[in-house]
């Protein structure tokens, strides 16, 4: 089965408020969302022995990666909007 097939309903919703781009970008960011909160969830019981108070060091890097990927895919998608807004613009 591939992601397609398994987020169907998702993607059919997102894509049709939001456009095909915009709305696997949702979807995406959707996803990396909930992995972020179950490693969260998993560096509870994987402390740093350095730092209690902190995931392990290898949780601390995925995590770290995560959040990048969403910043970079939000920045995407403002950018498609932004780009259909001004591409609208010029049709009026």
């Amino acid at each position: 089965m591939t992601i397609f097939d398994e987020k169907r309903q998702e993607l059919e919703h997102h894509e049709f408020m939001m456009g095909r781009e915009r709305g696997r970008l949702a979807v995406a960011l959707d996803m990396l969302t909930d992995s972020l909160i179950l490693v969260g969830q998993h560096g509870v019981y994987c402390a740093s022995t350095r730092n209690p108070s902190k995931p392990a060091l290898d949780l601390q890097a995925v995590l770290a990666g995560m959040e990048g990927a969403k910043e970079l895919i939000k920045s995407v998608m403002e950018e498609i909007r932004k780009n259909r807004e001004e591409g609208q613009g010029k049709r009026e």
